[in-house]
């Protein structure tokens, strides 16, 4: 089922994201994982593409697995950065014959390491968005950044950027990871000015590495405060304490969603259930009776 007509038909609800495992020994953990998690009724699960299309296979075949849940609606992620106009088709071609018809397009980024990269025929996310447009055949979503993506000078030019991939043929957006939801609530505001009205979905991640958590956000110009840094460096080496307070931290920035109205929440799975399954148990699971009463 295509995610706009997901949106459409459920007023709320919460989705979640995974990456393909590096191996077939990782294969039962990965599935274990994803089937205790849709146990809490997910409206959609999305799966990564790695840089310059570096997990390709890996991402395809993992979708595959779960396909077999014929119930659960699939999303593959896909970076355009260094593509053809025939690759792209080829894999909307196996996407669509794995019964895929949603797509995170994503510009991407050059694989590491990488002394020559060649753009290709998608130098940006909307020349993606366009040309899977064209197909008509997928349900279509974006990135944006409520605190402006990384490489972008100003707020104002990170919005028309995002504009002009959203009226290229988005049906949706989900958000870059953040800390401060004021972040979130002003980017709502300045996306609605620009005339921006598809959904824009929050995207949440739960702390589960003090290092890891600042190395990212870091890279991905998300802000983590202040007080929320004061209370996890000094048990960075104590994993499970930084696993509690990410899973505290994240519940209550949930729950302040709610109570501004926000109906959607995508969440980062990172591949882990303790955590999410801890954040949607305490805030009811997102479910839609509780989202109602929210």
């Amino acid at each position: 089922m295509k995610i706009k007509d997901i949106l459409r038909t459920n007023d709320c609800g919460f989705a979640l994201e995974f990456f393909p495992p590096k191996n077939e020994e990782g294969r039962a953990v990965f599935l274990k994982v994803v089937d205790d998690l849709n146990a809490f009724g997910p409206l959609y699960v999305s799966m990564t593409y790695g840089a310059g299309g570096t997990t390709r296979e890996r991402t395809l075949t993992a979708l595959g697995w779960l396909r077999k849940n014929d119930r659960l609606p699939l999303m593959s992620h896909l970076t355009g950065i260094g593509a053809t106009r025939d690759s792209i088709g080829a894999i909307a071609d196996e996407l669509i014959a794995l019964g895929i018809d949603n797509i995170l397009a994503l510009r991407g980024d050059p694989p590491k390491n990488a002394s020559e990269f060649a753009a290709g025929d998608f130098p940006f996310a909307r020349d993606l968005v366009a040309f899977l447009k064209e197909t008509g055949l997928f349900s279509i979503g974006v990135a944006v950044y409520p605190e402006g993506h990384a490489q972008s000078p100003s707020l104002e030019t990170d919005l028309e950027y995002t504009k002009q991939k959203i009226d290229a043929g988005a049906d949706f957006a989900i958000t870059q990871m953040f800390f401060e939801n004021g972040h979130y609530y002003r980017f709502l505001d300045r996306a609605a000015k620009a005339g921006i009205t598809i959904p824009l979905i929050p995207g949440i991640m739960p702390i589960l590495d003090c290092k890891r958590i600042k190395d990212f956000a870091n890279v991905c110009n998300a802000t983590i405060p202040k007080a929320i840094l004061d209370r996890i460096e000094p048990v960075t080496d104590m994993p499970e304490e930084v696993r509690k307070l990410g899973v505290e931290f994240a519940v209550k920035q949930v729950e302040d969603l709610l109570r501004h109205g926000v109906k959607y929440i995508h969440f980062y799975t990172m591949n882990r259930y303790d955590s999410v399954s801890e954040i949607l148990a305490a805030i009811g699971s997102l479910t839609r009776t509780t989202l109602k009463n929210a």
